[in-house]
């Protein structure tokens, strides 16, 4: 692919985007196509802006399509640039002819590099914006900013803010040492996890709780844990993704000393069109935030959680939960 190929996409008019990596990137002032380099980005783009999807990382299943808008359900499977099992070429992504890719996450100099180098090859803009749970605001406005929907961004903005404000007025009513410790069980054995401080599992400090998991590192932030480290960590509560190890969890003999296993505090985390906690860790976790403050903290958590659930589903995903839609989504999460 060469620069000959470059200069043909550059837009004429175009101006200069300061990204989270601190580049300067030219982009076009009016944007009608873009790409999302990898899930988080996806999620991030699709609230904004899903007018401008040019498709999916990863095609949604017939049992999200109901949680997302009739118009993108359909759209092609593309594949991913970043993050675990990159899939794309660049000869496809070209093909699409995006006017703009997006990448959110975390930034170092390996996403940095990725992005430069597709930059020059491909010769579309290539904005990298920081994916920390802490930036979902100032991420939200910085690419609808770009995209040209600031009202939409101010809007989703707002919401995140209030959101994070509800955790912190509850979480100011619960000493420390009533808080929960927590182990996210991730993949069908529950053996996989983010340790503290990881961009999968900060959700859970954000909610007050203590990730039992400590120093422990992976590429990608998720890292595999022995039941021995599990049972010597005694976490009182567990938050899972996989129905199945829920389901399953207290009938297997090595999970058997965990004190929540023996207490029953296993909970599903809900996960349709995405997950609530994780899986993408993006702006779908907002939404988990406050299944967490249900969950974790019943009696001080304000509100109705299903009414809650109805209402981010509206404003952020554009879509209208039923009844049966609600409990399908919230069944046995334990929220």
């Amino acid at each position: 692919m060469g620069l000959g190929l470059a200069l043909l996409t550059v837009p004429a008019i175009a101006r200069t985007v300061t990204d989270s990596a601190g580049r300067q990137v030219e982009v076009p002032d009016k944007i009608s196509r873009v790409f999302a380099a990898g899930p988080p980005a996806s999620t991030l783009l699709y609230v904004l802006a899903p007018q401008d999807m040019v498709g999916w990382v990863r095609a949604p299943r017939d049992t999200e399509k109901p949680f997302l808008l009739p118009a993108t359900r359909e759209l092609p499977e593309l594949g991913r640039l970043t993050g675990r099992g990159d899939t794309l070429n660049l000869e496809r992504l070209v093909a699409e002819k995006p006017d703009l890719i997006v990448d959110f996450g975390s930034i170092n100099d390996t996403y940095r590099s990725l992005a430069d180098r597709v930059q020059t090859q491909a010769g579309i803009p290539y904005l990298l914006i920081d994916g920390r749970f802490s930036n979902t605001a100032a991420a939200l406005r910085l690419l609808a900013d770009v995209l040209g929907v600031k009202e939409r961004g101010e809007t989703l903005a707002r919401a995140t803010e209030e959101i994070f404000g509800q955790v912190d007025r509850v979480l100011a009513q619960v000493p420390a040492d009533k808080r929960p410790r927590v182990y996210l069980a991730r993949g069908p054995e529950g053996l996989e996890t983010g340790s503290r401080g990881s961009i999968n599992t900060e959700i859970i400090e954000r909610v007050g709780a203590i990730n039992v998991v400590e120093g422990l590192r992976a590429k990608g932030g998720i890292t595999p844990v022995s039941p021995e480290q599990l049972i010597a960590w005694a976490p009182d509560t567990l938050i899972t993704l996989d129905r199945g190890f829920r389901r399953s969890v207290a009938q297997k003999a090595e999970w058997q000393p965990v004190p929540a296993v023996a207490a029953g505090r296993v909970f599903l985390a809900p996960g349709l069109p995405y997950g609530f906690i994780d899986a993408p860790p993006s702006v779908n976790r907002l939404i988990g935030l406050t299944w967490l403050l249900h969950t974790l903290y019943p009696d001080k958590a304000p509100g109705d959680l299903r009414e809650q659930v109805r209402t981010f589903y509206h404003v952020f995903y554009q879509v209208d939960l039923t009844d049966s839609d609600l409990t399908r989504l919230l069944d046995n999460s334990g929220g």
